[in-house]
């Protein structure tokens, strides 16, 4: 789900929080070492992201912000901003060339440089909270329960 959140909106608040979940409280992000991503390159997007990108051949940014439940995408074009909500269970991330994140019938792909290796640890941290909130709603219990 893609918000214009350019401005304040108390429903898409509540929106966001229903599907990832509130933000870390500020002991929490310390705790973690940090929430969010610096930002990064933006070099491709899928057709149906097109919108939200700059036309001209300005340079698209983005970062990343963990949730307990999913992490969000805040896309900046001109003076608005964008934000696509991702659910842990949704997100697919690959390592070619660069690092894409695939969601929803979308994707989004970083462009391979300085920046993008600036996030290697938050993509790291990215992972881990991703197979935490795997196992947190794991169907098969492989264990022995004598």
């Amino acid at each position: 789900m893609i918000l214009d959140t350019t401005h304040y909106n108390k429903d898409y608040k509540v929106i966001i929080e229903d599907l990832i979940g509130k933000s870390f409280s500020f002991f929490e992000s310390i705790k973690m070492k940090g929430i969010g991503s610096k930002r990064m390159i933006i070099e491709d997007v899928s057709p149906n992201l097109n919108l939200f990108i700059n036309s001209v051949s300005d340079i698209n940014y983005a970062n990343i912000e963990l949730r307990p439940d999913g992490i969000i995408i805040h896309i900046n074009k001109g003076h608005k901003n964008y934000s696509w909500i991702i659910p842990y269970y949704q997100l697919v991330i690959y390592k070619t060339n660069g690092t894409s994140i695939h969601a929803q019938g979308k994707y989004i792909h970083f462009l391979n440089n300085k920046m993008l290796k600036e996030n290697r640890m938050f993509f790291k941290k990215l992972l881990e909270n991703k197979i935490k909130n795997d196992f947190k709603y794991d169907v098969y219990n492989f264990q022995n329960t004598k």
